[in-house]
Formats: C-alpha cells, structure tokens, sequence
C-alpha cells in the first residue's frame, strides 16, 4: 500500500495540483488532497488550518505549501501526524517527493578546506584573526598563513598563537625553512610545503602533519621517496603533487593525481585549486565544482584554497557546498544533479513553475485588482482582474498598468518587474516579492517559517497614492 499523504492548498492551485498527482499513476492511490478555503495556499495559517482541517486525519503525512507560514511541530502535536513543508510551487513537488519528501541530506562532507591568508606577514595579527573568522565561518577547517618571498613575517609566532586562542586549526606555507623551522616551534598543525630533503626539520613521531611535495616539480618518485621518509619517521602527512594552471601543465598535473593515487592508494592527498580559480577568468562555481568532483571520485579529501582575485570572493562558500554535494551523490551511486541549488547561481535547472497556459488559466479565475507578476518561456507576465500582459522586457509593460500617479506602487512594480525580467533572460527562478536565489554567491538572512513578513514600504504608504 503506498504512503497516505495528504496535501493542503488553496482555491487557485487546487486544479494544477490534482494534475501533478494524477501524473504519479498508481503510486499517488493513497495521497489525497484537501481544499483548506483560501483562495491562495500561502495565505492559509496555522489557525485557519487548526480550524478547517477535519479530524481525525487518514494520512501518514501531511504536507503544506513552501509559503505556508506555521509551526510543523505544534500543528503535528495538535492532528497526531507528521507534517511538513513541501517546496513552493507545485512544480518541484515531483523532484521534492523523489528524495522521499525532504530535502536531502548536505549536512555531511569528508573533505577538508585549507583557506590560505596569502599576504598574513603583511597584516596585523588583529587583522588575521578577524579575516580567519570571516574564513571559518565561510567553510574553512584551516587557516593557511601565507609567507612571502623578501617579507619577514617577525609576528608569526604572535600570529599562530593569536589564532590557535581561538580554537582554529594552523597551517604555514613558505619556500624559506627557516621559516618552516619557527612554526614547528610555535605549534603550527600542518606546513606547506616539505619535501625530501626539507622534511628533517621534524622530529621523529612529530604531531605536525605536513604538505609534502615533488622536487623538481611533477616528480612523482621524489614524493614518494617523501612519503616514505615519513613513514620511517612515525609522521602522518599529505601529499600534493601540485595542480598547474591551464596551459602550462594543467591536464598533466591531472593524470600526476590519477597515477599518485594509484601509486598510493591509501596516502592522503591535497589539490590546490587556487592555480585554477584564481587564474581562469571564469565563475568559480562550476570550476569548483568539476575539481572536486575529480577529488571525489579519486578520495583526495584535503583542498588547499585561495580568495584573491574579485571574482573568487565566494570560493570558500562553493567549495563548502561542493563537497557535499560529492558526499551526498557518491553516498548515493548517483549523479551529482538534483541535491542542491547552492552552485546554481546564473541557470537554474527548473526556471519556470508555470506554462503559459497555466498562467492564463489563472488570470482568468482572479476576482482581485492586485498585480500578480510570473514568468514563462515566453515572457514576463503581469495579470490581475480582467488583466493580463505579457512581454519580454520590463519597460514594455508600463503603459498598461495605469500607476503613473501613485508613486509607490509603481516603484515596487517597477523592482519586481526588472526583477522578473533579469529572471526571464537568465533562465532564474521568479518569485514574486522574494529576492532571486544566486546559490552561494550571496549570503542570504533566515526568514522566519512559522509567521509572515511585515508590509513592505510602499504598501504601508499605499494611501498616499491614487
């Protein structure tokens, strides 16, 4: 028998939902639906609900509409059912139900970020620390203290102690062993970067784990005369045969990781990905997000990352969201589609909810004058009461809303309208009086679920208008 789930909606949606579940076929012979008595799903609260809802309940489950503002838990307490927020608009329902009605698990990850602070013998220790917070909170595991040729860094020991104060994992990366030499001294976790010959600055059964490298550089045997070294001297360590840039070395510095792993199936390993999100003039994120599906399927699970240029001020952030999307998909057998939009930020898989069709059908059962704004494959529309326009660019569409004397109203439409028109061009997802979802690329504040948003600013001055 399949699952009993019953689903809450409201007048307008109820037509286009019954034909979502009638696609399911046999497997949709236990899910039922239910017409709480509001014109738009969104609009139903918890006490309408509470109110509305026959008991007792014949559901395993009950799901609600993504707007729905209410509180699951004391709604399950009060009907004896589970129940849950589904997506917000019925088109993602299929993908929602697919992972078993939720959202799937991200919450796991095996790889480990090194966030470099490239120019930290430059800085003040305050300021280090600061910008380590600001790291950490953005996905790093560990503070990577960047020296510089020609710069003495006179403040590492202050620097490495500063940061250890604050419960953070340290790393040093410097070709100058003296230098190497001062953070073993004042307790780094990890130095970046040892070879065979360097790698007699630790003591035998030393904490300390280093980065080892190739000399000369894509010298596999080197590292793993490295590797062996270390062995013999009781120290774990990582081992990074070192990832070029495009077109000096890139697809060579590739095939060194395929053969080192095969080389050393068990040795940890770390890819550098700066060499190619710092130095390809490309969005990041699908950068990322190929280079460690690479480490993914190869188990390297240590990343050394880089944030100078401007445009890879979110890396940190994209690999955080990459790596557990590898996790979730390669836990699965699956292909890394369908888990996440986090790397999404231009394109979105699903742009549009609604058919141009399903739009028009809707217009049409309105019995309001608010404008309700969608977009489609073929434009952006606006709709309300006997209204309905359509075009592909915002400025188009003035002519026909008649607000040219009530001021507020035409700049909150004039927003949603650029809004829906950038959506529309880029192939986003358009939610009305909802910021576009850019993934990773923006931060974005936690909004309440159990209870709606104040009135905006032009709606609360809505009586100085026409």
């Amino acid at each position: 028998m399949s699952e009993r789930l019953l689903f809450l909606t409201g007048h307008l949606a109820h037509p286009r939902l019954e034909r979502m579940v009638a696609g399911f076929g046999e497997k949709a012979q236990g899910w039922r639906i239910h017409d709480i008595g509001v014109k738009v799903a969104a609009l139903m609260t918890q006490d309408i609900i509470l109110r509305r809802l026959p008991r007792p309940l014949e559901a395993d489950r009950v799901i609600l509409p993504g707007r729905c503002r209410a509180d699951l838990d004391a709604l399950t307490e009060a009907f004896g059912v589970p129940f849950e927020r589904g997506p917000e608009e019925i088109a993602d329902l299929p993908a929602w139900l697919g992972h078993g009605g939720g959202a799937p698990d991200l919450s796991r990850y095996d790889m480990r970020i090194f966030a470099e602070i490239v120019d930290a013998s430059k800085m003040r220790v305050a300021d280090v620390v600061e910008k380590a917070r600001g790291l950490v909170r953005a996905g790093a595991d560990v503070i990577d203290l960047g020296c510089l040729p020609d710069t003495p860094f006179d403040h590492m020991e202050e620097t490495i102690a500063a940061l250890k104060a604050e419960g953070f994992k340290v790393s040093v990366d410097s070709a100058n062993v003296s230098e190497l030499s001062r953070a073993v001294a004042a307790g780094a976790d990890h130095l970046l970067s040892l070879d065979e010959e360097t790698l007699s600055i630790l003591p035998d059964n030393s904490a300390l784990v280093p980065v080892l490298v190739p000399r000369p550089h894509g010298d596999l045997d080197s590292l793993q005369r490295a590797a062996k070294i270390a062995r013999a001297k009781g120290i774990n360590f990582i081992l990074d045969p070192i990832l070029d840039p495009i077109h000096f070395g890139f697809a060579a510095s590739i095939a060194r990781y395929v053969e080192l792993r095969a080389r050393e199936p068990e040795a940890e390993i770390m890819m550098g990905t700066g060499n190619l999100t710092e130095l390809t003039d490309a969005d990041t994120a699908g950068v990322t997000a190929a280079m460690l599906g690479v480490c993914s399927e190869l188990d390297i699970r240590y990343l050394l990352t880089v944030q100078v240029s401007p445009h890879t001020r979110r890396t940190l952030q994209e690999h955080d969201a990459a790596r557990r999307l590898m996790y979730a998909s390669r836990a699965d057998r699956a292909l890394p589609k369908g888990y996440s939009d986090a790397l999404l930020q231009v394109h979105d898989r699903r742009p549009f909810s609604s058919t141009p069709g399903e739009i028009a059908e809707l217009a049409r059962e309105l019995r309001d004058s608010n404008f309700r704004i969608e977009t489609s494959h073929d434009g952006v529309h606006i709709f309300a009461k006997h209204f309905h326009a359509v075009e592909q660019d915002a400025m188009s569409l003035f002519p026909h809303l008649n607000v040219e004397h009530d001021g507020g109203h035409a700049f909150y439409l004039g927003t949603e309208l650029m809004k829906a028109e950038l959506a529309f061009r880029l192939g986003k997802r358009y939610r009305q009086d909802e910021p576009l979802d850019f993934g990773v690329a923006m931060d974005v504040a936690d909004e309440d679920a159990t209870r709606f948003r104040e009135a905006g600013h032009t709606l609360r001055k809505a009586g100085e208008g026409k």
